[in-house]
């Protein structure tokens, strides 16, 4: 065998086979590969994924690459993963295409796999699990249109090949052109997964279009980048601004005006749905096979209410 490709293996897999060198294996173990473990999203998801693990009694892996961006890291991570031998694998694809080839590897080696929030250009899997983007896209296209009295609005996107963003953004682009033929997606801008991007994306948007009516940002990052765009510039309330995901800096934008509406996927399902699939499957049950969880939409005066109060605490990490 090329000594090279020999060594690509022994480092692909040190790292995993050194933590479960350290951890005694009592039941089945369950790989679980976020896009991100840096964005506030994906700590939510993480509870999920662990309130499921102790319910059903198996192990997690949680492992993945800091960054969205980071493709080859995410390789790694699931080749390291099936070489390791988990018993299945959820992952949250990074890159629906350059994910292909080592979920496939998974499949193809037996191992069962969910896939969750972000999904990859494979067709054997276990059970999908997401929220329903494209029509999170589209309803935010509805409320923004009714929201702006202005022509031009703009989309602060999050980043290439990511299917859940990129499906929310197709959502928006189509149904504004469809449904309302007099607003103007006057610019798109990709904010790459961070948030100091996205500001700049959005800075550059604003300066070009100082008749901008409305901004939906697609992802958290754009979503916190467009908001501090719009404070530095004092346009709170004069520019309409929808955000996705949930962190206390949405909800601190949304209380003071500076957002009009936060859209909000229920992280916690998400992570907890896929471990749960896992788990059927491995006991020979026959999990559903596609789960499409609906983004809640909440405005100002939603906040105080108990159910949304209940689902915004509990994406929060500190709780």
């Amino acid at each position: 065998m090329n000594p090279a490709i020999t060594s690509r293996r022994q480092l692909l897999t040190a790292g995993l086979f050194a933590g479960a060198a350290c951890r005694r294996k009592t039941g089945k173990l369950i790989g679980v590969v976020p896009k991100a473990t840096s964005h506030l999203f994906f700590v939510s998801i993480h509870r999920g994924v662990d309130a499921a693990a102790k319910e059903f009694g198996v192990e997690v892996e949680w492992n993945g690459p800091r960054e969205e961006t980071e493709h080859t890291r995410q390789i790694q991570i699931v080749d390291a993963m099936v070489a390791q031998g988990v018993d299945a694998l959820a992952i949250s694809a990074t890159d629906e295409r350059a994910l292909a080839g080592p979920v496939e590897r998974a499949i193809r080696a037996g191992i069962p796999v969910a896939i969750f929030d972000s999904g990859v250009d494979v067709e054997g899997y276990v059970s999908f699990v997401a929220t329903d983007n494209y029509g999170a896209g589209a309803e935010a296209a509805r409320l923004l249109a009714g929201m702006t009295g202005g022509r031009k609005v703009a989309m602060l996107m999050h980043k290439p090949g990511g299917t859940s963003t990129n499906l929310r953004e197709q959502g928006f682009q189509e149904t504004l052109a469809r449904d309302y033929p007099g607003k103007v997606l006057a610019a798109k801008q990709y904010g790459m997964s961070d948030a100091a991007r996205a500001r700049g994306a959005a800075e550059n948007i604003l300066t070009a279009h100082p008749d901008l009516a409305g901004i939906f940002s697609s992802s958290e990052a754009s979503s916190l980048g467009a908001i501090q765009a719009i404070r530095s510039r004092d346009l709170s309330g004069k520019v309409k601004l929808i955000t996705f995901d949930n962190s206390a800096a949405h909800v601190e934008a949304l209380r003071e005006s500076t957002t009009e509406v936060m859209m909000v996927q229920d992280a916690f399902r998400l992570g907890y749905e896929p471990v749960k699939a896992l788990v059927m499957k491995l006991r020979g049950e026959t999990p559903v096979r596609h789960q499409d969880i609906p983004a809640r939409v909440i405005r100002r005066e939603d906040l105080d209410k108990p159910e949304i109060q209940a689902l915004l605490t509990s994406q929060r990490p500190e709780n």
